[in-house]
């Protein structure tokens, strides 16, 4: 009987260590970033087509918008100072392309899945989203980090830089980009586990 209790403490001070230092540490990924999801009107090809139309469209004038901001704070402003024009400029790309969709534009917390991207990967978990509806938003959707600018094809030099320079801790940014391995797998594992526990 001593035996099982003396495991069984061990087990709870090594699950306590795992939950608790992601929570106070890592566990703040959540609050720092900002996800762009951009939802097609169906899955034709036609309209997942124009689905990268307005993300392009969107990505463009979010980057320029988004260039010198300082903080999540500061980006979340902007962003929701200019979500009628992000909207125009969704509906004029679809316009100019003959199909005039309507388009809702949106900055609300999502739940989003554990996402692995090409120079990236996120713990599920949920997130501010700049969510781009386009007509029915029946269709595939596209999911990228709007801010820090880790949607955009940057130099990892570069993007380093713009994390850190967003507010992202060294120990957020290997988080996020260290993506080979069971190693994060892990971690992310612990920090969702933490994030539905205490989140």
């Amino acid at each position: 009987m001593r035996k099982w209790t003396t495991l069984l403490l061990a087990a709870t001070m090594l699950l306590s260590a795992f939950l608790i230092l992601p929570v106070q540490a890592q566990g703040e990924i959540y609050d720092s970033v900002i996800r762009l999801h951009v939802l097609a009107n169906s899955d034709s090809e036609k309209d997942q087509a124009l689905k990268l139309e307005v993300r392009d469209a969107v990505l463009a004038y979010t980057e320029r918008l988004l260039a010198d901001a300082k903080s999540m704070e500061e980006a979340n402003g902007r962003l929701r100072d200019s979500l009628s024009q992000i909207g125009e400029i969704a509906e004029r790309t679809l316009a100019e392309k003959g199909e005039p969709h309507t388009v809702a534009v949106t900055l609300t917390k999502e739940a989003y899945p554990r996402r692995i991207y090409e120079t990236a990967a996120l713990p599920a978990g949920e997130y501010l989203s700049l969510q781009v509806k386009i007509g029915e938003a029946a269709g595939q959707n596209w999911w990228c980090v709007l801010f820090p600018p880790l949607c955009l094809s940057t130099a990892a030099g570069e993007r380093e830089t713009a994390c850190l320079s967003a507010g992202l801790t060294e120990e957020q940014y290997r988080l996020i980009t260290e993506t080979e391995g069971t190693k994060y797998k892990l971690r992310f594992k612990i920090l969702e586990v933490a994030e539905e526990l205490f989140g």
